[in-house]
Order: C-alpha cells, then structure tokens, then sequence
C-alpha cells in the first residue's frame, strides 16, 4: 500500500532489540528508508552500533541531546551524506531515579529542568535542525504515554512531562503543517524497555494493562514501528498533530 523507498531517517532512542526506536526503524527500513541510528555514549555503543549494522544504517553517530555540539554535529554529518531528511523519530526520556520515584509534589526543581529537557527540549531542538532538511516536507515522530493524559499510578513527574510532550506536538505540527510537515505522538501502552524498567512496581502496570485492554494484548514494538512506517508514508500526509494510541484500546476503557 505504501513504499519508503528513498527516504531518510533518522532514529534517536535505540538502547537495545527491545527499544521501541529499534521496532520503529525495523519497519522503517522493512519499507525501503535509509537510516541514521544514533546512540547516547561510549558505554551504549557496543550494544547499537551492532544493531545498527544489521538494519545496514548509512550514519551511525553519538548523540547526547544534552549536548547542542554533538545535535550540530549529528546534522552536519546529515546535511553532507544525505543533503536531505524526511524522517525524524525521537524516543528518548530521561528523569532522576529520585525524582521519577517520588511524588509529583516533591520533585526538585533540578529533576524536574533535567526531565523537561532531555525528553521534550530535545524534541524540540531536532525537528528545528530537521525543519530546513525538509523543504518537500517530512515526518516527525515522538513518544508518549497514557499517563500524560490520566494519573497512571507510580508514573509521577513523568505524566506531566509527556503531557508537554504531546503539547508540543500539536503546537509545532500547526507550525510545520503548511511545510508539508507532520508531527505526531505515538502512544503505545506499557512496553518492558529498558527505560520503563525504571518505573516503580512496573510488572503490576503491564499485568493490569493487559487485563484491561479490550484486546488483552500488550502492544508490541513492531506493532508501534507498523503504525510509525504508516505515518512517515506519503498515504498519511494528510495527518498530522494526533497522539496515535497503539495500546490494544487500554486508553477507551474507563
């Protein structure tokens, strides 16, 4: 039904097999894109670099987001192997484990400029260095979560910060959308990531979405990297701005 034979993006979030970024640029790759994977630091490397080579990714390149050299750098290397960008997907969130553990009420000050930062800034400040990549148009892609919407019990400060997530989403898709630009949050239910392993009593919170999902099945990383292929296709240029849920229908279920 659709091909993305000849485009090229860029995936930000691969830590390992089970990331949702590494479901994402499987299918990417499965419809013909060409990818640039990047990975945090030294210590990450050795577990993406390999994944990487395999999915046959052009630029492989560390990327700190914290660190404006390194986003300068990373697109740089872009703007001169490529020339052009037409897909952006960012999946990366970061919170101090003393303040992700605690409650709302009680994050500090510098947790809550940290989390801020690194998982809704930085969405930010690559789709602004992806925008000029994109004179046809493109695709730029984040990932939320429930509890951005309703309170999801040991999600705390992130709830919050995802909700300005996907705040930034609609915002930035209203600006782009005349360039033919789409932005969108995808919002699977709970994945066992490395990232989300850091939730408290996480086990309990896939159990209980299980049984409430209408379908009765956690969603999967190729179920999520199904839905962000979609997207990134010419057959969604007419989308943009949504926070897709791809979570068995969990969200529905009152």
């Amino acid at each position: 039904m659709f091909s993305l034979k000849g485009k090229k993006a860029l995936i930000v979030g691969i830590a390992n097999r089970h990331s949702i970024a590494y479901g994402c640029a499987q299918a990417l790759k499965e419809q013909g894109a060409e990818l640039a994977i990047t990975y945090l630091n030294a210590k990450a490397e050795p577990f993406v670099r390999p994944l990487a080579e395999e999915l046959g990714a052009q630029i492989i390149a560390p990327l700190d987001v914290s660190d404006h050299g390194q986003i300068d750098a990373l697109f740089d290397q872009i703007t001169a192997d490529w020339g052009a960008l037409d897909i952006l997907l960012h999946s990366i969130a970061y919170c101090p484990m003393e303040d992700l553990h605690g409650r709302v009420t009680d994050c500090s000050r510098a947790g809550f400029q940290v989390a801020m930062d690194i998982s809704v800034g930085s969405f930010i400040h690559l789709t602004r260095k992806a925008e000029p990549l994109m004179p046809a148009g493109g695709t730029c892609m984040t990932v939320s979560y429930f509890g951005a919407e309703k309170v999801v019990e040991n999600y705390n400060i992130m709830g919050p910060v995802k909700a300005a997530l996907e705040s930034v989403t609609k915002y930035m898709a209203a600006e782009l959308g005349p360039k033919n630009i789409s932005v969108h949050a995808l919002s699977p239910g709970p994945l066992k990531t490395r990232a989300a392993s850091g939730i408290a009593h996480f086990d309990a919170l896939l159990e209980q979405a299980a049984e409430r999902a209408p379908t009765h099945h956690l969603a999967s990383i190729e179920d999520v990297g199904a839905y962000a292929a979609f997207l990134s296709s010419d057959a969604a240029q007419n989308v943009t701005g949504g926070v897709h849920y791809i979570d068995g229908g969990y969200h529905i279920v009152g």
